[in-house]
């Protein structure tokens, strides 16, 4: 790419005009996980967490952060969403026998001029930081894991998919 797209004729950054960008269907899925201790596990899944059912809650965060992502990225449109679904997995880990992740996916969708990339890795990070501040009481050795865009369609720069899960 010879030409930067995000700064101006005075070399700073600007919000880029996608005013002549046709509107197609767009989506996105991102990823992120947190690896929790045994007894979270067990408190959550029992939903015995004292803050409530955290997964519930962690699912209403992404979809409000997504809504809000043009409001914390300082480039990023605001964007009409038609869609978010969050959804989570859990896996024990192989190399302890105490621990377990919980993988989160945000899929996210829109009708518009610009891609829903930003709001998936938006929705799926803030779930993530949701289950830590709702369980940190317990213990505050949870890890968040890698967060990444799994696949994006439509736009311009069309489809994206990546070949393999993040680990």
């Amino acid at each position: 790419m010879s030409e930067f797209t995000h700064f101006n004729e005075e070399g700073r950054a600007k919000m880029v005009d996608v005013s002549h960008k046709p509107e197609t269907v767009r989506t996105a899925e991102a990823c992120s996980s947190i690896t929790v201790s045994n007894e979270i596990y067990q408190r959550i899944t029992n939903n015995e967490m004292k803050k409530g059912d955290v997964l519930a809650v962690a699912q209403v965060a992404a979809v409000m952060a997504c809504k809000k992502t043009w409001e914390i990225i300082p480039m990023c449109h605001p964007i009409p969403l038609n869609g978010v679904d969050v959804s989570f997995a859990w896996e024990k880990e192989a190399n302890t026998s105490d621990d377990y992740t919980l993988h989160i996916s945000a899929k996210v969708k829109t009708k518009g001029n610009t891609g829903v990339e930003m709001e998936a890795l938006t929705a799926a990070s803030v779930c993530a930081l949701t289950v830590y501040d709702m369980c940190k009481a317990v213990d505050k050795g949870m890890i968040i894991g890698k967060t990444y865009l799994l696949e994006k369609t439509g736009g311009k720069s069309g489809d994206y998919h990546r070949e393999n899960k993040v680990k």
